[in-house]
């Protein structure tokens, strides 16, 4: 199974562009559920969830919208009471997890987080407070792209997220690998030149693909999909709703070249 979404739903920017004029925040998740039938929720990354958060999205996204989650920014980018703040998040997801709700937890870490030996124990620390959970990492340096990490986020039962990014010196490549039950990609957009200095966040995924640059993931994606059980996409060029037209441009190559195999 492949499901797609975005990073994030709600967006002011989005509204007159893909929410109707005048919809209000509290509404923006009903409409988003007409579309979609996942999400990436990253406000938990700035704060924790709270039971107003857990139960609008339980609420308001329907029947069918499954929602991966960003680990709290104490977690994967403070990280000194990392653990302690993992079982409080893991607490206040719960209900997520109790309605099958919960797609997966995303564990983002920065790109000062290096592949050495403190950061693997660290991540083997996280995985034993969250044993029962599906979780993924995405890493931002380079320095993780070695077969023996892969191995060890198999071991670890750790998802691993593919990322389209810019091909910039120390970013992680576009590597694809399955190493759970979970495949995961995230787009971020290819804005080389915004990517390390820009003046507002949003600026770093202002980027739009072509569709001839996403076509160049869909075998990747199909290829993926043979090897677990389900695979999450989410587009994060959120700026003025490009996330949207990326992220339906992306379903559609996807149904297409899944009933072009069938024809073949």
């Amino acid at each position: 199974m492949i499901l797609v979404g975005t990073s994030g739903y709600s967006y002011k920017d989005w509204v007159g562009v893909f929410y109707p004029p005048d919809t209000s925040k509290k509404m923006m998740l009903n409409y988003y559920a007409k579309h979609f039938n996942t999400v990436e929720v990253n406000s938990t990354y700035y704060a924790l969830p709270t039971k107003r958060l857990i139960d609008g999205l339980i609420s308001k996204g329907g029947p069918k919208m499954i929602y991966s989650i960003k680990a709290h920014q104490e977690i994967t980018h403070i990280r000194g009471n990392g653990l302690e703040v993992l079982n409080d998040f893991l607490n206040r997801i719960q209900p997520l997890v109790d309605k099958k709700k919960l797609g997966c937890i995303l564990f983002q870490f920065p790109w000062s987080f290096v592949n050495n030996s403190e950061n693997r124990k660290y991540l083997y620390l996280l995985r034993q407070e969250a044993l029962n959970y599906p979780i993924v990492v995405e890493f931002r340096n380079v320095s993780w792209a070695k077969e023996p990490v892969f191995k060890f986020l198999e071991e670890l039962n750790y998802g691993y997220c593919c990322v389209d990014q810019p091909k910039l010196k120390g970013l992680m490549p576009p590597i694809v690998r399955v190493t759970s039950n979970i495949g995961y990609i995230r787009f971020h957009g290819r804005n080389a030149k915004n990517w390390w200095k820009h003046n507002e966040p949003y600026e770093r995924y202002d980027y739009l693909y072509s569709e001839e640059e996403l076509k160049e993931w869909v075998p990747k994606i199909l290829e993926m999909e043979s090897k677990c059980d389900k695979v999450f996409v989410y587009m994060n060029n959120h700026y003025l709703g490009k996330a949207v037209k990326n992220a339906k441009m992306l379903i559609s190559l996807l149904k297409s070249a899944k009933k072009q195999k069938v024809k073949d």
